[in-house]
């Protein structure tokens, strides 16, 4: 079930941020999975190499973090990037489209 919520929140993100385009919601569903992946293998070595980094900011690295996943995904699926504000910015969006669809599914 997560991992459909991920897919919409992904395809959701497409509409909301001009620079994140993913081709039709087959290939969101693909992102979701490898951002899945992405975000349980590497996303936990990365937080642990830059814990200085992030408690120097309070936690404000955490989205770069989560921009590099993006970014990542999108080496590997049909889910494109323009620019690195575009990749900020749709992980921030996809975080947050994630979480209210997430409340609203377990309500």
């Amino acid at each position: 079930m997560r991992w459909l919520i991920n897919a919409v929140a992904l395809y959701l993100t497409t509409f909301v941020v001009r620079g994140v385009k993913v081709p039709g919601f087959g290939a969101a569903v693909v992102a979701a999975l490898v951002l899945g992946i992405v975000n349980a293998v590497i996303r936990p070595v990365l937080l642990v190499l830059t814990l200085p980094l992030n408690i120097l900011t309070l936690g404000l690295f955490t989205f770069v973090i989560n921009a590099a996943m993006l970014y990542i995904v999108s080496w590997v699926t049909l889910l494109r990037l323009e620019g690195f504000w575009a990749t900020f910015l749709g992980a921030i969006v996809l975080s947050v489209v994630s979480a209210i669809l997430t409340r609203v599914v377990e309500a």
